[in-house]
Order: structure tokens, then C-alpha cells, then sequence
């Protein structure tokens, strides 16, 4: 399977591809979608010269990413022509490792999913195993997908925390064993492309980021509640990592001394009773514990938007947005501050892996990389 994967890679010179210049050229031929924009405008919006964008664009023809897409009619002079990116050139794939499934997408330049699979997984079932049935459904997807232009590589989600510089493991909560496990390396290796690592929160704040989801604002959290609750930091536009790229442990912030124990080793994590009150059937009191925790990151960050997510979340949208909304509303109130809304996240149930995809994608055009 994974030679299928690796025979996947076109003649695209991704090196060429990775500068600045580049990328402001690109993010802007992404964002005009298929009427396009003349090089005159390029050169207006980046303010590079018109002959640095000329030598760019041409570049970018070259590698078959770039097209015209006509003419418009200019305010003197000859018509100009209008170039476009062309989405199916190259695509990223975006794996998501949940702790009792994997889904995997196929997203060409723009990050439309071109193409899924799903399957039940066990991630607690041991490197080996989930390595392998990664590998599988990576070139299954891959093979199944019309044979795409360049594949830039894949991107891979999980639940941390983790090492996303390195692509190494830690001691994912509950899961110890794959405490120190090189997954970056592994699958780069057994697919024979370019893999990074990422937490799933991380991941999917990133694909958020890109899709413009918190616009205007620049700031934002994002809660993933699925099996297990986490969140993505996104500063300024940027994810934030942190120095040791593990920001964002949202649901091991301890909200009740004493409480019930949490997979982490620690008693009264946010997660631990929010989950313990899904299984009792209460998504409203669940929603109302997210809504504390939420406050209180808030507080610390002043972000301008907090952003739902995950499947236990879609289960009961209106709950967790009333109920967090509630929450932050009062604490609001009570400070004479304006309360920060609360939405919910697009995406659906496979906005982690499409923002895997983006891990990949992102840098291609500058985007939300911190």
C-alpha cells in the first residue's frame, strides 16, 4: 500500500515552492477561487515588484499549479490576464487517530475533501497495530482517490500530548505505552513521504485557522469534546504550540479538588466530569462543567471566540452551546464585560483529519503556522 502512496508524488518541486514570496503569491491565488487574479494585483496586494511576481507565477505554470483563467478588461491598455491556482495539482492527506477510530481524508490545494475513509480503530491496541492499519488505510485512500497529482504528504492527528517538532509520542492520557513512540518517523518511512505529527486539537484549530471559521477575529479556542476533551489555541492567527508544543491540555485543568480520577493520574479534571456526566445521560450538566472550564480560559487568554467541537458535542449541539454560552454570560455580567460568543466549529466529524490534511497544506501559503 504504500507504494502506491509514494507513486503518487508528481514532478512538483515542493522546495522551490516553501518561501515567502511564494507563499504570499499562492495564499492570495487560493483566496480568489476560480475568476482569479492578474499579476498587476499580485503585485499591489504582496507589494513584491511586478517582475518578482512574473518570475513567480511562471514558476508556479511550470509546476502546473498555477493557470489562466482569462482576461479582464483593464482601465487602459491591453487586457490583463488572470491566473488561478489549480486545486487538483497537488493534495495532502489527513489522518485522524482517535482512540476508537480512524478517519482519513484526501484534500487537494484549496483543503476540499476529495475523497474519506473511515474505520473502527483501538489505539490502545499498540504501535504496531495502529501503524499498520494507518499504513493500510493511507493507501487505500490514496489508490481510491484517481490518482492525484503531487501528494505533498500526510498529516497525522492524535490525541497528546506530544512532541509535534519531532513527530514523538508522550504519555497519551491513558495510553502510557506509546510514551516516546517516533510516529512521525515510522509512518514517514513505511509510506515514503513526508508525515507531521500534530495533536487532534492542534490539527483541527489549524484547519479552522486556514478556512477563515473565526473571521474577523484573530484569536480563538477551540474545545474538542469526542472520546476524550482538548483544545487548540489560535493567537493572533497563528496555532500556539507552546515551547514545548504541548499548549492546549484543556481537559486535565483540575475545576474540583477531590474529584473523581482522571486517566491523566490527577483527581477532578475538567474531562473527567464532563464525561462522567455524558454517561449518566446529563449533556446539559456536562455542558455546564465545559462552560466553568471554558470561563476560566477566557480569563487567562482573552481570546475574541470559543469554538465547539467533537462528536459528543454534535450529539447535543444546542446543550453545549447554551450551556457554555450560560456560563461565560454570567461571568460576564458579573465583571461588566462583554461576554465572548460561543459556536459551533464546522467540519462535522472529520474537522480533525481535514485540519491534519492542513498540517501540510498551511505552510504551502503561509497560513496559520506558529
Amino acid at each position: 500500500m504504500a507504494s502506491a502512496a509514494a507513486g503518487a508524488l508528481g514532478g512538483v518541486n515542493l522546495g522551490a515552492l516553501r518561501s515567502h514570496n511564494t507563499a504570499l503569491v499562492l495564499d492570495l491565488l487560493r483566496t480568489a477561487g476560480t475568476e482569479g487574479i492578474s499579476r498587476l494585483e499580485l503585485a499591489e496586494r504582496t507589494g513584491l515588484t511586478p517582475q518578482a511576481v512574473s518570475k513567480i507565477t511562471a514558476r508556479l505554470r511550470e509546476e502546473g499549479l498555477v493557470a489562466e483563467a482569462g482576461r479582464r478588461a483593464s482601465t487602459g491598455g491591453k487586457p490583463r490576464t488572470v491566473l488561478r491556482l489549480v486545486p487538483e495539482a497537488g493534495h495532502a492527506v489527513g489522518v485522524h487517530l482517535d482512540r476508537d477510530e480512524l478517519t482519513a481524508v484526501l484534500c487537494d490545494l484549496t483543503g476540499a475533501v476529495v475523497a474519506q475513509r473511515g474505520t473502527p480503530l483501538d489505539l490502545g491496541a499498540g504501535a504496531e497495530t495502529v501503524v499498520e492499519r494507518a499504513v493500510r488505510e493511507v493507501g487505500a485512500l490514496v489508490a481510491g482517490g484517481g490518482r492525484p497529482g503531487a501528494l505533498l504528504g500526510v498529516g497525522v492527528a492524535l490525541p497528546g500530548p506530544l512532541d509535534h517538532r519531532r513527530g514523538v509520542l508522550h504519555r497519551v492520557t491513558g495510553l502510557p505505552e506509546w510514551n516516546g513512540f517516533p510516529l512521525r518517523d515510522v509512518l514517514a518511512r513505511r509510506l515514503s513521504l513526508p508525515v507531521v505529527v500534530d495533536k487532534d486539537t492542534n490539527a483541527a484549530a489549524l484547519g479552522l485557522a486556514v478556512g477563515d471559521e473565526a473571521a474577523p477575529f484573530t484569536s480563538f479556542a477551540y474545545l474538542h469534546f469526542g472520546a476524550g476533551l482538548g483544545g487548540g489555541l489560535v493567537i493572533g492567527g497563528a496555532v500556539h504550540r507552546g515551547t514545548r508544543t504541548g499548549a492546549g491540555e484543556f481537559g486535565h485543568q483540575v475545576v474540583q479538588l477531590d474529584g473523581p480520577p482522571c486517566g491523566c493520574g490527577n483527581r477532578g479534571c475538567v474531562e473527567a466530569l464532563c464525561l462522567a456526566a455524558v454517561a449518566r445521560g446529563e449533556p446539559a450538566e456536562a455542558a455546564r462543567v465545559l462552560g466553568v472550564a471554558a470561563g476560566n480560559l477566557v480569563a487567562l487568554l482573552d481570546v475574541d471566540l470559543l469554538l465547539l467541537g467533537g462528536r459528543t458535542v454534535a450529539a447535543a449541539p444546542e446543550t453545549f452551546v447554551r450551556g457554555v454560552t450560560a456560563v461565560l454570560d454570567e461571568r460576564a455580567r458579573r465583571a461588566g464585560a462583554e461576554a465572548v460568543p460561543v459556536r459551533l466549529a464546522s467540519g462535522g466529524e472529520r474537522g480533525v483529519a481535514e485540519g491534519a490534511a492542513q498540517l501540510l497544506l498551511a505552510p504551502l501559503f503561509g497560513r496559520a503556522e506558529g
